[in-house]
């Protein structure tokens, strides 16, 4: 009779210890640094994303590609897209051109290790044939968009001259989608393929959101108006809009988190929230986020273009941490197969990313001292971090968005609300599966350390990329305000040495294909390629 039990127990724990965690990986599109309560922001709540943040592990030395496409690229391969031809500008919604089939995906990774996969939101990955969309790359579902934005409400990607309805279930299109809120559509989708999951399955969710990207050229900020009323605060009109599209994201990330709760699948889900890149600030991109204190915006090589806001969360790992190990979007692929025991995963897989997961636990240091942020040949452009320094070559649209970007400082607009925090959806379901939640003076002490300051014993030194390369020290000087290139040449040179090592591949990039027009399509985008010769 005690070796039945004791043997039981074995098994059953045995059982317990193998079972896979579900991934949920939810990626804002185009979130500012500034944007977040847990980065020391005043103006835009935040509560569910600041709760996650609190409860697991910030990001604090977090980086991404400048663009969407390129992160995307990095996010879902593990591969720097400097060598898979990523690396150059977005796919608009007429190129004929993809995401190499060749490379494996982690939803592909995962499927092998028997998890059902799912994908909610943007693609942007190419989908001018069939074979390049989601659900024929390693996804079971897909429910969202395939271009790089839409309407928030009419579902139409407008680009250029070209416009189509674009939003998809699975191959279909999904005409019933027209008229509800895209944050809204994701959201509830989420949440039904989180209520209807046999929980005994691993699960892997991709929620790609829209939020906070631009819509249409007809009207680029959208929000519900009784959500926009709730910031009335804000004076500048787009900053107010803005606010209304990121408390809907927010929303979003609590009642995800609270389907989890209710399903029962929380307690053994590791859960990843990332921007793809750096805020549109000031009106960039028709854009308002906000990167204040760092310098630059999306789609520049400046830390406002590239560093990332983002934390996880998982039973596994440490409460309540900052982690400021240099860490980077192709991280993923090699961290959440670590994370699950994949049996994809081995060391010497050839990735750029990095395996962060026992460097997350806290079981070693980081030996990861070294990034590409992008080489692009086009533009002839490129960044590189090693260290402490950073060097940055060649202009991106003519120094126009050089400058520091608020609102930041003065611009704070409300005292930064724990209780809202405490009582985020976030927050009660932590405390619905006995998961640790900091106290109060705890959660100020994260914030206030999580927060970046650009004060500097030493005086501001220009730096004109239109004339020379820039060295930066971004332990001292995280807002790149003290060109260090003359006071360090042998530091510049050995950076300029070390970027040469890596030999980017020629871009994918293609011109529009006229025949990729909507309006041969019953005025959708679709996979034309497959119909046409």
């Amino acid at each position: 009779m005690y070796f039945t039990v004791l043997s039981l127990f074995i098994f059953n724990g045995w059982c317990f210890a193998s079972e896979k965690p579900h991934v949920i990986l939810i990626v804002a599109d185009d979130l500012g640094w500034n944007d977040v309560g847990f980065h020391g922001s005043k103006q835009i709540p935040t509560p569910n994303i600041d709760a996650l943040a609190y409860g697991g592990i910030i990001l604090q030395n977090y980086y991404t590609l400048p663009v969407c496409t390129p992160s995307r690229s990095a996010l879902m391969t593990g591969i720097h897209p400097i060598h898979t031809g990523m690396q150059h500008n977005v796919i608009y919604g007429g190129e004929p051109w993809g995401l190499p089939l060749n490379l494996k995906i982690l939803p592909q990774y995962l499927k092998e290790d028997g998890y059902r996969t799912h994908a909610v939101g943007k693609w942007h990955l190419g989908h001018f044939r069939a074979e390049y969309t989601p659900t024929r790359r390693g996804f079971d579902s897909h429910f969202g968009y395939w271009t790089g934005r839409q309407d928030y409400y009419d579902h139409s990607a407008q680009e250029v001259d070209t416009w189509g309805y674009d939003m998809r279930r699975n191959m279909n299109t999904s005409w019933e989608s027209f008229g509800h809120y895209t944050t809204d559509l994701i959201t509830n989708e989420a949440k039904t393929l989180i209520r209807s999951h046999d929980s005994e399955t691993p699960m892997f969710l991709y929620v790609s959101h829209l939020a906070v990207h631009s819509a249409n050229p007809y009207e680029f900020l959208q929000a519900p108006k009784e959500i926009i009323k709730k910031f009335d605060n804000i004076k500048d009109k787009n900053r107010r809009i803005f606010a209304a599209m990121l408390w809907k994201l927010d929303i979003s990330v609590g009642e995800i988190v609270a389907a989890l709760d209710e399903k029962g699948m929380l307690h053994n889900s590791i859960i990843i929230f990332t921007t793809d890149n750096g805020g549109p600030a000031a009106g960039f991109n028709n854009n308002a986020a906000s990167n204040w204190p760092l310098r630059g915006v999306k789609n520049t090589l400046w830390e406002g273009g590239v560093r990332g806001a983002a934390c996880i969360w998982s039973r596994n790992l440490p409460a309540s941490k900052i982690n400021n190990d240099l860490m980077h979007l192709q991280d993923w692929v090699p961290t959440i197969l670590a994370a699950v025991n994949s049996t994809s995963f081995r060391e010497n897989l050839k990735l750029d990313g990095h395996n962060m997961w026992p460097v997350l636990k806290g079981e070693k240091q980081s030996e990861y001292d070294e990034i590409v942020i992008s080489i692009d040949q086009v533009r002839n452009i490129s960044a590189l971090k090693k260290g402490d320094w950073k060097i940055i070559s060649g202009e991106t649209y003519d120094g126009r968005w050089d400058k520091w970007y608020g609102p930041g400082g003065r611009n704070e607009t409300y005292l930064y609300n724990i209780t809202e925090i405490e009582n985020s959806s976030v927050a009660n379901a932590f405390r619905h599966n006995n998961i640790s939640f900091p106290p109060t003076k705890m959660i100020n002490e994260i914030r206030k350390n999580a927060s970046l300051s650009c004060k500097s014993s030493q005086k501001d030194v220009p730096c004109d990329l239109q004339k020379e390369i820039c060295l930066f020290n971004l332990k001292d000087d995280p807002c790149e305000r003290v060109n260090q290139a003359k006071n360090q040449p042998e530091i510049l040179q050995n950076l300029q040495e070390v970027l040469k090592k890596y030999n980017p591949v020629k871009p994918l990039n293609k011109p529009i294909d006229p025949r990729s027009n909507p309006k041969f399509w019953n005025y959708t985008w679709t996979n034309w390629m497959d119909y046409v010769q």
